[in-house]
């Protein structure tokens, strides 16, 4: 019985690591398309605007 609830501990522990690891990664993904769309920079911006195009991303 022991080993059962061991085990369930296991995968409930483990889907909570994966699911904060995908939030993570959204959070940062998100935070580098805003950040590179909303840059002053021209050269940042435009980087980004290539960048975008390429993997056809509408950005206007």
């Amino acid at each position: 019985m022991t080993t059962k609830t061991a085990a369930i501990r296991s995968i409930s522990g483990s889907r909570a690591e994966t699911l904060k690891a995908a939030f993570v990664a959204f959070v940062v993904g998100l935070g580098l398309v805003y950040g590179a769309g909303f840059a002053n920079s021209e050269t940042v911006h435009d980087a980004a605007h290539d960048s975008r195009h390429a993997l056809s991303f509408p950005c206007h």
